[in-house]
């Protein structure tokens, strides 16, 4: 396969940046994408030039840090997928391909395909844990726990924070993503006593970072690598109204 990439080139946060065009021979229609940036990688400092820099760990879709804007598409065409569980068959010989960082405040480009990610980091440091005395850990079936709780609880806690839903979405809305790691938390036993403090907190810091609000138009479930459901941002504002209204 022949394809032309165009990818969004950044010296730095305080740099402009624009779209350079690559030509790319020699496809392999089982190469991951990342596997095609890796090979034009190549290329490109076999020329002496500069290498396209991109974010990548796990390559299996568990890390979410391979987050790309493929063709608008926040981790490309395709469903329940990240970035690097795209492969080239998806496209055809001559596709024009454009790849650029995710595009959000919040998210600041700090070179070329990378963005600064920390904003989730600080949400999750603001409430997204339990308070446990520490030592051995306790017998798994000495807290019962219904099944539908459990369930909802790992559909929840299946996102990756990669932050797909914050780029798909017209107001850079993080609700997708703090509503899985409060619903994770609070569905279950251990999670209770903090669990209208957990999402004041994160609410809080989610709203001091930039995130916009959430108009329900379903992009964030629609470009989830891990098709977390809306139904969990209910559930938030459920647990955010009761936390106000009748919370100390």
């Amino acid at each position: 396969m022949r394809l032309t990439l165009r990818i969004w080139r950044q010296k730095d946060a305080n740099s402009p940046g624009q779209f350079v065009t690559y030509v790319k021979d020699h496809v392999v229609p089982d190469m991951s994408f990342l596997e095609l940036l890796d090979a034009l990688n190549r290329e490109l400092v076999e020329r002496g030039e500069e290498p396209v820099a991109f974010e990548s760990d796990c390559r299996e879709g568990i890390c979410g840090s391979c987050s790309l804007v493929i063709n608008g598409i926040p981790h490309g065409p395709g469903r329940g997928k990240a970035s690097c569980q795209l492969y080239m068959r998806h496209f055809r010989d001559g596709d024009t391909i454009t790849v650029e960082p995710f595009r959000a405040k919040p998210f600041p480009v700090l070179r070329d395909l990378i963005v600064d990610r920390s904003a989730f980091d600080r949400i999750m440091q603001a409430g997204g844990f339990i308070s446990v005395n520490a030592g051995s850990a306790p017998e798994a079936n000495s807290i019962p726990v219904p099944k539908q709780n459990q369930e909802l609880a790992m559909d929840a806690a299946a996102c990756i924070g990669c932050g797909a839903c914050v780029a798909a979405c017209k107001n850079a809305s993080a609700m997708l993503f703090v509503a899985a790691k409060v619903s994770h938390l609070g569905l279950l036993p251990q999670g209770q006593p903090e669990r209208y403090r957990r999402v004041r907190n994160m609410v809080a810091q989610m709203d001091k970072e930039g995130f916009g609000g959430c108009s329900n138009t379903f992009e964030c479930e629609a470009v989830c690598p891990k098709q977390i459901s809306v139904r969990f941002i209910a559930r938030l504002n459920r647990d955010y109204l009761r936390a106000v209204l009748l919370e100390p």
